[in-house]
């Protein structure tokens, strides 16, 4: 969805507050694929904060299907937006600088999609648990350790100590 913000960049001390509901179904980024299952309105409020520049502050919640990093089971995690972003007009910052600052804005428009996915960009968790205490799954056989207790060998040997057991194997007969 497009705002068109020509007059608020051009009318000194104009302010427009505004709800917009927001297409977006899922966001996508290189942790992978979040599926949206719930979503407020985004509340924006849009003020001329000098000649060709605006100020855009907006307001939403996002309900997200994640899955946990220890465990893989499939978790829902609530991001809250809450920003407030300066924008020009086009020829403020030139047509041949590309500012990644500015990429939610086409032209005069304003990409709300774009700005929501941004915000998310930012505000998504770098570690999802299903709980604080998460144990995760088993290394060897796969089993998840929240239920119980896979009887696996879990030694690891020091590597440092590495030589010295080839030392005490060399000398055993087989």
């Amino acid at each position: 969805m497009l705002i068109n913000l020509t007059d608020v960049l051009v009318s000194e001390g104009k302010t427009v507050e505004m709800q917009v509901e927001s297409e977006l179904t899922e966001i996508s980024c290189r942790m992978g694929t979040y599926p949206i299952e719930a979503k407020t309105p985004l509340f924006l409020t849009l003020t001329n904060a000098g000649i060709n520049k605006a100020s855009i502050e907006g307001r939403m919640e996002l309900d997200f299907a994640m899955f946990c990093d220890r465990c893989l089971k499939p978790v829902s995690r609530k991001v809250k937006l809450d920003f407030t972003r300066q924008v020009s007009a086009p020829e403020e910052h030139g047509a041949e600088a590309e500012d990644d600052d500015q990429n939610f804005m086409e032209g005069y428009q304003l990409n709300i999609d774009g700005l929501i996915r941004n915000e998310c960009f930012i505000n998504l968790p770098v570690k999802v648990l299903c709980r604080p205490d998460c144990k995760g799954i088993c290394m060897q056989c796969g089993k998840d350790l929240n239920e119980e207790e896979c009887g696996c060998d879990t030694f690891v040997p020091d590597p440092r100590m590495a030589r010295i057991k080839d030392i005490f194997d060399a000398d055993k007969e087989v």
